[in-house]
Order: C-alpha cells, then sequence, then structure tokens
C-alpha cells in the first residue's frame, strides 16, 4: 500500500521540471495555461530564474504547485502505474493543494489562483524583515512546546512545522526569534535561522487568514478521488467543505506532518512516492520510520522506479 506526497516551499530550484517541458507538450501548456491565468511569466522564473524572483512567497507557491502537477501527469500519461491506486494523498503546506488538484478536487486554475493569492498575502501579512522562522534540530516537539511556555514573558514564538522527528520549526518576530535562539543555544540545542522573509503557520498570518478565507469560501472544491490527509488535524478527509475549512485553518495552524506520516504508516501504508521538486519530504519520512520504501519522482528517468 503506497501514499503520495506533494512537497511544499522550500524545495525549487531554477531549472526544475526543465526536461519535462521540453519532452512533453501537455506539461508546455500547463505552464503556458500558468502564464496566462496569473498574468506573468511564472514559467521563465521555473525555467531560468532568477533565483531570487523564484523564491518570492508569491512566486514560490504558484511554481512548485506547477511543477508537481505536471510530474502527476507525466506519470498518468507516461506510465502504466495506476497513482490513483494511492491511499491517501497527502501535500506539506502548500503541498496539500497540489494534492488536491491531483486528486481532482479542485481545479489546475483555482489551485494555481489561490496560491499566487496565498503566497502573496501570506508575504504581506507583517512588514517584510518583522517575522521569520527557525530550524531546531535533535529535540521533541513536547520540549519545544515546553521552553515556549516557560518564557512567556521574555517572547512570543511558535511552533510552525512538526516535521520529523528530532526536526521543528518555530515562527514569530525577529527579535522573539533570537531571543529563543539564545535560550536553546545555552541547552546545547542546535538551531538555524531559515532563509524566508515572513512567520509562517501562527497568528501572525491573521491577515493572510482574512483574504484566502474569502478567496477559498468562493472556490469549488468537489469530493477528491483519493483521502487527503490534512496538515491540521494529521488525519483523512474527504468532505469538500471540511476540506475548505481546513485550508483556511492551516495557514495559521502548525503542519503537522510528522504525525501524518505515523497516521498513514498506521494505516498500513508501506511505501511512499515524493510528487515534485527535490527530496525534502522523502528526508522527512526517512527520519520517521526507516523501514518504508520512498520513491522520488522528478526526471524522466525517475519514471522506470515506478513499480
Amino acid at each position: 500500500m503506497f501514499s503520495v506526497l506533494f512537497p511544499g516551499q522550500g524545495s525549487q530550484y531554477v531549472g526544475m521540471a526543465k526536461n519535462l517541458y521540453k519532452n512533453f507538450n501537455y506539461v508546455k501548456s500547463f505552464f503556458d495555461q500558468a502564464d496566462d491565468i496569473l498574468k506573468n511569466s511564472l514559467s521563465k522564473m521555473i525555467l531560468d530564474g532568477p533565483k531570487e524572483i523564484l523564491d518570492q512567497t508569491e512566486n514560490t507557491q504558484p511554481g512548485i504547485f506547477l511543477v508537481s502537477y505536471s510530474i502527476f501527469n507525466v506519470i498518468k500519461n507516461e506510465t502504466n502505474f495506476n497513482i490513483h491506486e494511492a491511499k491517501f494523498f497527502a501535500g506539506h503546506s502548500l503541498g496539500e493543494y497540489s494534492a488536491l488538484a491531483c486528486a481532482e478536487s479542485v481545479t489546475f486554475e483555482n489551485a494555481i489562483k489561490l496560491l499566487k493569492e496565498r503566497g502573496k498575502s501570506m508575504q504581506t501579512a507583517i512588514p517584510k524583515g518583522q517575522g521569520g522562522m527557525l530550524a531546531i534540530l535533535g529535540s521533541e516537539i513536547d520540549y519545544i512546546n515546553e521552553i515556549i511556555n516557560l518564557n512567556k514573558e521574555k517572547f512570543k514564538c511558535y511552533v510552525a512545522n512538526d516535521n520529523s522527528i528530532g526536526q521543528v520549526v518555530v515562527s514569530g518576530n525577529i527579535s522573539d526569534l533570537e531571543k529563543f535562539s539564545d535560550q536553546l543555544k545555552e541547552k546545547n540545542i542546535k538551531n538555524i535561522r531559515l532563509p524566508v522573509s515572513a512567520p509562517f503557520h501562527c497568528e501572525l498570518m491573521r491577515p493572510a487568514t482574512e483574504v484566502m478565507k474569502v478567496e477559498i469560501l468562493k472556490t469549488e472544491f468537489k469530493t477528491p478521488k483519493n483521502n487527503i490527509i490534512s496538515n491540521v488535524t494529521a488525519k483523512e478527509n474527504k468532505d469538500p467543505n471540511e476540506i475548505k475549512n481546513l485550508l483556511i485553518e492551516q495557514i495559521e495552524k502548525p503542519v503537522r506532518w510528522r504525525e501524518s506520516v505515523l497516521n498513514m504508516i498506521n494505516s498500513n501504508v508501506e511505501k511512499f512516492i515524493e510528487i515534485g521538486p527535490g527530496k525534502v519530504l522523502s528526508g522527512l519520512v526517512k527520519r520517521i520510520d526507516r523501514n518504508v520504501k520512498i520513491i522520488q519522482v522528478n526526471e524522466i528517468d525517475d519514471l522506470g522506479d515506478l513499480k
């Protein structure tokens, strides 16, 4: 039994899907459609850069979605592998939109429009340079929450991602993150500031929630072909109205990725297929359970690994 995983922000790189774009006309068509829908040259940013422009959140989010969706369709068109036999589809943060579009819950056009708006609203939720994120390595989420709660008077930080065993990401204002980082260093806990310009998945994203609530509620969602694992609950869901509500909540709630993977494994999933740029999710899954099989598909040569 297998599940399909779709990556989130941080997996992007200039030139992703270039071979697919050159070899398959329908992939080129997806890229052209994206440019028309968004009224900009997202395809040029993806294929040629520059990196600084692709790395802007409002470009990164629809860009990663476009590449993941393209790869998914290459699998459907160029192999005999029935990807819809997957027990679950799951995506990390923006990857949940990729999961929903590939499971035919939301159209390609609506998903890419939503992600453009999501990226823009999350980027502008607080002034540039005021917020950020800190990756904490080698420590468990309960201990991190304990430190945050014990130091509420000194700084205000929020768990944003429970990614894997020993990797937790925290969001907050820069000054609070610096105080938290100092506290962690005193305890010899390794932590790294992430190269992002906003504090995602915490209450500082409230303005983005308000924008996306309007956009999501007016968008049509159908029952997905596959069970979708929600970032908010770490549980499966197929109800279109509930999917909408959870996508709205997702902007401020932590991504419960470790629990999501464990829940899939506990439902007899033995293999994960990561569809999209990079191998970030595969690395996280390996840290959670070394016994499961993982396949990454982001190039033509990877198609032969699907069995």
